[in-house]
């Protein structure tokens, strides 16, 4: 199309751009940039509000079989699930959706009337996910004035736990305070669609004939440069899919189902307070629950201090109790394991 001094024009104006796009930095902006997002993705996922270290706590040290322990042990968990759905639906558009207003999280189970009451008579213009956490060192202290917790070190090791969790729902309301500049994500998104699009003229074949260096091959796709594109635009799309794991995106966390394993509550056996029946997948469930609206065979957290409250098999001499040298048995696929030394370090044979 170019004519002969227009081709030769164009041709320099390829070399310039494929020499100038070298100085943009795209590696180690990229590459800093998606470090920092996906360590910062990694970090809340470790900040979510899990319950098993918590009820193994609750039910090693709070006792009692009757009626009021297991109402102690059951409330207590139930204050921590519902800090983490507070706090999840704060931060969660999944978790939001599910739980729009305080009515349906006593719907849910989660808070009684009573507490709801209490909850919204508290006057603060900040997130309240923390007010849980307090009912739950109060109630703990109360049960170690009744001596459901036999001893003060018992307290201790519970209340501790109990900040540990705290801990990691204040840093989940943290992170989504806080969120990496928007100028970063702006440079960074600038400095790949610049290089590549200084690579769309720079990168082009040019005449071998004219004898210009390192341009000794003509062809007509640019595989190296597709690839290359393909790679650092994956990059970049990695970090914007990371940037926000509580959406509800396939690569987002499933916090609805972290709440259904760990603190799932059914609904109320009656109808909606809201006009808007919530979906009862156990709504025929014969629930004998102190509690109104839960359930124990859906909660970890519950199944662990209820159920399974002091509920332990009898105790057995173990399969090794008069070997000297026991050792698990052996696969015949993987017999020849066996047949190798143990470790003894790197310089344990050196001659």
């Amino acid at each position: 199309v170019l004519t002969e001094g227009h081709k030769r024009y164009f041709e320099k104006l390829v070399i310039y751009c494929d020499q100038y796009a070298s100085l943009i930095p795209l590696s180690f902006v990229l590459g800093f940039y998606v470090n920092l997002v996906v360590h910062r993705w990694w970090n809340q996922y470790l900040c979510m509000p899990l319950p098993d270290a918590l009820m193994c706590i609750v039910s090693g040290t709070v006792h009692g079989r009757d009626e009021r322990g297991r109402l102690y042990r059951r409330t207590l968990m139930r204050y921590a699930g519902l800090s983490a759905v507070l706090i999840l639906r704060s931060v969660s558009t999944a978790v939001f959706k599910r739980f729009p207003t305080i009515d349906h999280v006593v719907e849910a189970g989660f808070m009684t009337r009573e507490e709801r009451k209490k909850f919204e008579n508290l006057n603060s213009s900040y997130n309240k996910y923390w007010v849980p956490c307090v009912w739950f060192s109060n109630l703990a202290a109360q049960a170690r004035r009744e001596g459901r917790i036999r001893d003060n070190s018992a307290l201790k090791l519970l209340l501790e736990e109990l900040t540990v969790f705290r801990g990691k729902c204040s840093m989940l309301f943290h992170y989504d305070w806080i969120s990496i500049p928007l100028v970063y994500t702006q440079v960074v998104t600038i400095a790949v669609y610049s290089y590549f699009l200084a690579c769309v003229i720079g990168r082009q074949f040019l005449d071998p004939a004219q004898g210009y260096k390192d341009h000794n091959l003509d062809l007509f796709v640019p595989v190296f440069t597709l690839l290359q594109f393909f790679f650092y635009a994956g990059w970049l799309k990695v970090a914007e899919q990371l940037i926000n794991p509580f959406g509800e995106d396939d690569d987002d966390f499933e916090t609805n189902f972290l709440i259904d394993r760990n603190f799932q509550a059914s609904p109320r056996h009656h109808p909606s307070l809201l006009g808007i029946p919530l979906l009862r997948a156990q709504a025929s469930c014969p629930c004998s629950a102190t509690l109104p609206g839960t359930c124990p065979r859906l909660q970890v957290s519950m199944l662990a201090v209820d159920e399974m409250y002091d509920d332990l098999a009898m105790l057995e001499k173990d399969l090794y109790w008069d070997t000297a040298e026991a050792r698990a048995p052996y696969t015949t696929a993987t017999a020849f394991l066996r047949l190798q030394p143990s470790f003894q370090g790197s310089t344990f044979d050196i001659t």
